[in-house]
This record gives structure tokens, sequence and C-alpha cells, in this order.
């Protein structure tokens, strides 16, 4: 995996909000630095951040403050390093959406995205948000989507994966619908000229032969259920509803660890998107997800849309709300089985999607990683250093000679991973945009009837 994401070394790096200059430094002063290397605060430090990388760190008493930085006060807040969504949903480069739900993800302290929703405009995007002319996170890009319907056989995969790779995209996307020798060109051609492949698990191909092809992420745990299913299930490899919850009961659940250390053998990575599975099947009623308050930030058409697919999912032929909610539960189990074999995790939400809002549904994915049983700063590292090492950029730490993303919060979220969302400010690729600029932007989003 690593071999295969060498070519992400040149491809990301320096991002800057629009119009901002790389000469800015700023001073975090006496502040509790939380480096994420580390499971530690180290208290009352001065970071020194100038021309969009850390580069100095020390006791806010040795540390001198040059006389052009912006001062920041760090007293009683804490810095972590900048989160990454690892699987968004990016509008094409012309939409409207586009500027709200960049800056939706900045404003939660997302500093980097992983556009798994790939479009021919994201590779020009790509480069506008490095040249800073649009506002927001750095920008990893997939292709655009591999499936049933847009592959024509093994053939046109192998070609297809060549003319995304040719392009410039950094991953290759695979969703459903595709054969079983699809996948395997897919996969194959992928590996032999080094572009990692990532997405869904294709039920004609199965987590075997994923794992087997070395597939860089999975994502939405795709194609465990069906895995565990005992060989002679009826209902392999058939309609088991969303991401095949309703399997969950016939599962073979003493046979988790085996694939999760199966997991940890093949080196590939899991993006759980368990937010999203928990808001289209939990007991939480409609309403409630609706008046989440980041509900205010998306248009009530698109809410009214959401609503409407998860009671589309209650209304499926044969959900049952107890299965729906053993299948949270084993889902949590996966996770926690994954971690504990030494599996990657990476942070993912799936946003903007069902009750997703941008940014904010990261922080509610932090919380489904904790309460699978991670710990808060197991549950960060997903966003930060174990992002850094799976993409290999100069990110997800707050140490001196590292990239200058990062996040000033009000309280400590190695003891609460609420606190994650108690965010003072955003430094974006080296730029500091306190709260108040933040909320200015946000502002603007804002639904009229609020």
């Amino acid at each position: 995996m690593r071999a295969a994401t060498q070519k992400l070394g040149f491809v990301i790096i320096v991002l800057l909000c629009a119009g901002a200059s790389l000469a800015e430094t700023t001073a975090f002063v006496n502040v509790n630095v939380v480096p994420m290397s580390s499971e530690r605060v180290i208290e009352a430090q001065t970071v020194i951040a100038k021309d969009g990388v850390i580069s100095e760190i020390g006791d806010v008493d040795d540390i001198r403050i040059p006389e052009e930085a912006t001062v920041v006060d760090g007293t009683d807040r804490y810095l972590i390093p900048g989160l990454a969504e690892m699987h968004a949903h990016v509008p094409n480069a012309n939409s409207s959406k586009l500027d709200r739900d960049l800056s939706l993800f900045v404003a939660n302290g997302v500093t980097t995205i992983r556009g798994m929703l790939g479009h021919p405009s994201h590779l020009a995007l790509r480069q506008k948000l490095l040249d800073g002319e649009v506002f927001g996170p750095r920008l990893i890009t997939s292709g655009p989507s591999l499936n049933g319907r847009s592959v024509a056989g093994a053939a046109d995969a192998r070609q297809q994966v060549r003319q995304q790779a040719a392009l410039g995209y950094d991953f290759i996307k695979v969703h459903p619908g595709l054969s079983g020798e699809e996948f395997l060109a897919i996969a194959e051609t992928a590996n032999e000229i080094g572009i990692p492949f990532a997405g869904h698990v294709p039920v004609a191909a199965g987590l075997k032969t994923a794992l087997r092809q070395r597939m860089a992420t999975i994502d939405h745990l795709d194609g465990y259920f069906v895995a565990l299913l005992p060989a002679d299930s009826h209902r392999f490899g058939g309609y088991g509803g969303f991401f095949d919850v309703m399997l969950a009961a016939e599962l073979e659940q003493d046979r988790i660890d085996e694939l999760a250390a199966a997991t940890a053998a093949a080196g590939t990575w899991n993006v759980a998107t368990q937010v999203l599975v928990e808001n289209r099947i939990s007991a939480m009623p409609v309403a409630d997800l609706l008046n989440r308050p980041e509900s205010k930030y998306m248009p009530s058409a698109t809410l009214q849309r959401w609503a409407d697919r998860v009671q589309e999912t209650f209304s499926e032929r044969g959900f049952d709300s107890e299965t729906a909610a053993l299948a949270i539960k084993l889902r949590r189990r996966l996770i926690l089985a994954l971690h504990r074999a030494g599996a990657g995790l990476l942070l993912g939400s799936d946003a903007p999607q069902v009750f997703n809002v941008p940014g904010f549904s990261l922080h509610r994915e932090l919380e489904a990683l904790v309460a699978s049983g991670l710990t808060p700063y197991e549950a960060l590292r997903t966003g930060t250093t174990a992002v850094a090492e799976f993409l290999g950029t100069n990110t997800g730490a707050v140490e001196a000679g590292k990239d200058a993303d990062l996040v000033l919060l009000d309280a400590n979220p190695l003891l609460d991973i609420q606190h994650s969302r108690r965010i003072h400010g955003v430094m974006l690729r080296g730029v500091w945009l306190p709260d108040e600029a933040l909320d200015g932007r946000l502002e603007k989003f804002r639904r009229d009837d609020e």
C-alpha cells in the first residue's frame, strides 16, 4: 500500500485558503499541545507556524515570538492536527454546492478530504485548491466510478484504469455491479501500474478476493457481513438490505476476529462510515435527525429527500428493527476487532449523504468509533496520524517540520471525544482562521427559515 501511494507525495502539497499568503507567521502561545504522535498533552507550549509549516515548538518561556507573527492565545486550549474526511462526496467544480460543502468541512476542523465520487472537474479543482484560488481542504481525488454500468467487460476495465491513472487521479473508485472478471481486471491493472483502488466490494468478487488483491481501502465495511455468512446460507450473495444489515442474525460471529486478522495481513484499510449506516437503520426518530443543529446549513429539499430515504429503508421488504439493532452492534464489534488486529482504520462518514452534513458528520463518526470501543485518542488517530501514514503526507501530528494543518479546541478531546467539536479556530495550510471568520463563512449558508 505504501508503494502504491508514493505518487501522492508530490500531488498532495501545500493547500491554502483563497487569497491567503504563504508568508504568514502565527504563534500559538501558552497552548496545550496534543501531538497525536503519542497519547499525551504537553502543557504551556508556544507553537510557531511559518510559511505553512510548524517551525518551532517549545516551552512558553523559551520560545521567542517573531515580531511579524499573529499571536493566538492558547491558554486553557488544546492544539491538535487537522482532521481528514476519507469518504467525501465532492460536488463538481461548477456546482453551487461546492463553496458550502468545502466551508462546512473547514469550519469543523477538516483540512483534508478524499473525494470518493469522482468527477473530471476535480482534477482542475484540486489544482485550484493548491493554487489558493478556491477555499477548502486539500483534495485527494478518485476517478469517476467504475461500476456495473460504466464498465463493459474486463478489457474495458483495464483501459479505464490506465486512462484514469494517466489523467492523474489519486485513486480508482470501485462501485457495485462489477463482475468478478471486471473486478480482477481493475485490481490487477491498478496493482501493476501503482494506483490504489478503493471503495465497495462487488458481490461477484467477495471480501477474500478484495483482500487477496490488496484493495487499498474497503469503505462502509462492505462485504464483511456476506463473508460472515455460513457457506450453506440461502442468503449468500443475495438480498440483505442496506449494506447487508438484514443478514445480521445469520452471521457466524465467532469468525469476526478471523476476518479482522486477514484484513490486517492483507494491508487493507477500512473506512467504516458507521454513522451513515446508523442514520439509515437506527431507532432514532426521523424528526430527531431533521432537528440536529447542523441541519440549518442544508436546504429543506435536501433534508426532505434524506428523510424519505430513511423511511424507504424502514419500508423495505424484510426490514426488521431488532435485526437492524443487531447489525449496528455487530458492525461496532467488527470495527473494534479490526482495530485490535492492527488493520488500519481511517476516519470517514460519507458526507454529504443521508443526514451526514459535511464536517459535522465527521465528529459524529468519531463518537461512533468511541462507542465501538476505541479510546478518544485511538479514534482521533484514524483522522490524523493514520491518514498521514496511509497517504504518505507530512501531516497528522503537531510536531516541528510538519505541515501546519491544525485545530485549536476549547477543551481536551482525549478526555471526551465530543470536545473535538469545540473549535476555537482552524489553521489551514499555515493560514489562521479564527472562529469568528469561520462562523462568518457559515452564516451565508444558514437557511432563511431558521
